[in-house]
């Protein structure tokens, strides 16, 4: 018999056996979002090696394509702006997974608080900010964006006459 405010057996075991469920599928879906990271690297570089490819491809081959210099030049700045949108998308991409991290982390802690130990996962810190591989492939992204813009407008543009 339990006393009054105390829950029965069978509804301890079954909030425990749901707080296990809960906990699995967590830790599943943090796997899923660090996995994802992976993959939007993957595409972006596919993409922009794919779209800049074909900016270079225009560059070297207009004369001999007869293609008017400024609308070579447009096409190149056309190539430039799609491989910038699929890098604001993944860079979208990469923080809603970052975010989705933090929540599911968040969720993690507050299972294991109520049915381990308050305390026995540490909740993740905006410090830690800097050991996140997703920084750096944001970074990556940036930078490249940067570096092929540069490029583009100091070298390639000019040359076009």
């Amino acid at each position: 018999m339990t006393t009054p405010g105390e829950p029965s057996p069978e509804l301890s075991a079954a909030r425990t056996e749901f707080a296990l469920e809960r906990y699995r599928y967590i830790l599943q879906q943090i796997h899923a979002v660090n996995e994802n990271a992976h993959r939007f690297l993957a595409i972006y570089q596919t993409l922009a090696t794919a779209l800049v490819g074909a900016a270079l491809a225009l560059f070297v081959g207009y004369r001999n394509w007869k293609v008017p210099p400024g609308t070579a030049q447009s096409g190149i700045i056309g190539l430039l702006i799609l491989t910038t949108m699929v890098a604001a998308f993944t860079a979208t991409l990469i923080i809603v997974g970052a975010l989705s991290w933090l929540d599911y982390r968040n969720e993690e802690c507050d299972i294991t608080d109520e049915m381990v130990k308050v305390g026995f996962r540490q909740r993740p810190s905006s410090r830690n900010l800097f050991r996140w591989y997703e920084t750096y492939v944001l970074l990556f992204i940036l930078v490249s964006i940067v570096i092929m813009w540069t490029l583009v407008a100091l070298v390639v543009l000019p040359a076009i006459k």
